[in-house]
């Protein structure tokens, strides 16, 4: 802190000297080259610079040239330099500037229990601005998707601050209606900023205004399916309001955690955008996508909320939307079991993994007996769970098959409607044992992750898969979970698995949900030996 430059990131990109501001050069591309360079905070090379924003037939090496020279008019000053580059890289080094965006990322990073409100407030007012404001243009595809990914980070830090300021103790109810009401505007369907929202109006003394928010939330939660975690009136309520040690909704891990997240987009060979995210500090741990995620709505999941918690316990967890689902691009030519696979190879190749263990659940088992046969030296062990070595075309009885048949012709009618007949085909072959507001959650949750036309054409794929003859080349350490009585994969076919895999352990969980839910004994059992199988490896 301190520095005399001061770069700001977000709004419009601008650089102070103390009180003074310096001019930039009017060109955009060059302003852009500044944004990135202090953005990434680390060496790029010169060739990735001019892939972004410099098309040929230019000379995109002297475009560069001056831009830089430019630049270093505008930030180099003081006997400081600050762009540092050589004949391959090009760096600007952020220990010599203040820059906003990286002062409000060091300063919430670590989850601080306690921030003053004022600083909050100035933290709110800077996110509050879009990211490199006018600059979406200025690059290709390539810095389009960058600045894409970063806006959505973003956006969660301002989600962060808003709700640090609605729920602050030493924020005033008044004021936190304002906090709340913005929190809530931007995330219409979370139940902690409604919450947030009606206590505060409750605290206020407008109870009026409290029940009418209470009683237009709870319609449209009910309207999107989502099953709410208790009362959201507060159960008395203070019409003085302004007692610092009133009480707050206490933030559930997995909300932590999707605030914590950081998602980024990649580029498979086909062109397909794949999106993924990391969360969580130490050795990564690499989930294969399967169908039926969202990097985002997952967290607030009964499915997959307390899985994706676990597995984030001192762990680096990566995983990644399936293409035609989720996040990544849901127009795409290909989905098949070869562009699944591409898609893993895509994401690990973009975050620069080398070495990692891999958890593949339902069809992304496949998915990773593949990987793992294809680059054995990147696998440093495999946790398969529900999976399976052929698709139900291959594997499958011929009733099996005949109701498969029958649930395409239900997606193709009844995807993401509440029709009772294709939940009960459906919905209850993945988790029969679930409570029924999971499956009402569920069948909203199938609407918001891919088309209907994309919902067939994913069943149609996975009835093709068939590793059988990759079992034997998988090297790596593995740990096979399969439920007793999974009503959508058979205990046989997991096995199966495990017994062409060399060496690998079969662990048979007494469920009958081939997706485990965070509330049964098996889920537990489950992620207790995962974990050791892990730590005995030391992987």
């Amino acid at each position: 802190m301190g520095h005399s430059l001061t770069i700001s990131l977000l709004g419009e990109l601008s650089v102070m000297a103390g009180d003074a501001a310096m001019p930039l050069p009017a060109s955009r591309k060059a302003r852009a080259v500044l944004g990135y360079l202090a953005a990434t905070a680390r060496p790029v090379r010169r060739e990735r610079l001019c892939e972004l924003f410099w098309d040929l037939p230019d000379d995109p090496r002297a475009s560069l040239r001056w831009a830089l020279s430019k630049l270093r008019q505008a930030v180099d000053g003081d006997g400081v330099t600050r762009i540092v580059a050589d004949r391959e890289r090009v760096a600007f080094d952020p220990s010599q500037a203040d820059i906003d965006l990286h002062l409000i990322r060091a300063r919430l990073i670590d989850d601080p229990p306690f921030i003053p409100p004022p600083e909050l407030r100035q933290m709110a007012a800077q996110l509050a601005h879009p990211f490199l404001e006018g600059l979406e243009q200025a690059g290709n595809e390539d810095f389009q998707l960058w600045l894409a990914s970063e806006r959505q980070d973003v956006h969660l830090l301002y989600l962060n601050v808003l709700r640090r300021l609605a729920l602050h103790p030493e924020v005033k109810s008044t004021e936190a209606i304002k906090w709340a009401r913005q929190w809530k505007e931007q995330t219409p369907l979370e139940e902690e900023a409604a919450r947030s929202l009606i206590h505060a109006l409750a605290q206020a003394g407008r109870m009026d205004e409290a029940y009418d928010c209470e009683a237009a939330f709870c319609a449209a939660a009910l309207q999107a399916g989502l099953t709410l975690s208790g009362p959201l009136m507060p159960a008395q309520t203070d019409a003085a309001g302004d007692d610092p040690a009133k009480e707050r909704p206490a933030e559930s891990e997995p909300r932590r955690l999707l605030r914590k997240q950081n998602i980024g987009f990649s580029r498979a060979p086909d062109g397909a955008r794949i999106a993924y995210a990391s969360v969580g500090e130490g050795k990564p741990l690499v989930k294969a996508a399967n169908w039926l995620n969202h990097l985002e709505l997952d967290w607030n999941s009964p499915i997959w909320g307390s899985t994706f918690a676990a597995c984030s316990e001192g762990r680096n967890f990566i995983r990644y939307d399936e293409r035609g689902n989720g996040l990544s691009d849901w127009d795409v030519d290909d989905i098949s079991f070869e562009a699944f696979v591409r898609d893993l190879e895509t994401v690990v190749d973009t975050l620069g993994l080398e070495r990692f263990p891999l958890l593949g659940i339902s069809q992304g088992c496949a998915v990773s007996v593949e990987y793992a046969a294809r680059h054995p030296d990147r696998v440093s062990g495999l946790i398969l769970i529900g999976g399976y070595a052929t698709g139900w075309r291959i594997g499958a009885s011929p009733e099996e098959q005949a109701r498969r048949e029958a649930v395409l012709t239900l997606t193709r009618h009844g995807w993401g409607t509440s029709n009772p007949a294709y939940r009960h085909i459906f919905s209850q072959t993945f988790m029969p044992d679930a409570p029924p507001e999971d499956l009402i959650w569920f069948d909203e949750f199938q609407r918001l992750t891919t088309s209907p036309e994309n919902a067939v054409r994913f069943q149609e794929a996975f009835g093709d898969i068939d590793v059988r003859d990759r079992l034997a080349d998988v090297q790596a350490p593995t740990i096979v979970f399969h439920a007793r009585d999974d009503q959508r994969i058979s205990l046989a076919q997991g096995r199966e698995l495990a017994i062409g895999i060399p060496g690998a352990e079969f662990v048979p969980l007494d469920s009958k949900n081939h997706i485990l839910l965070g509330h049964e004994p098996a889920w537990v059992r489950c992620v207790e030996e995962a974990r050791a199988f892990l730590t005995k490896r030391g992987i």
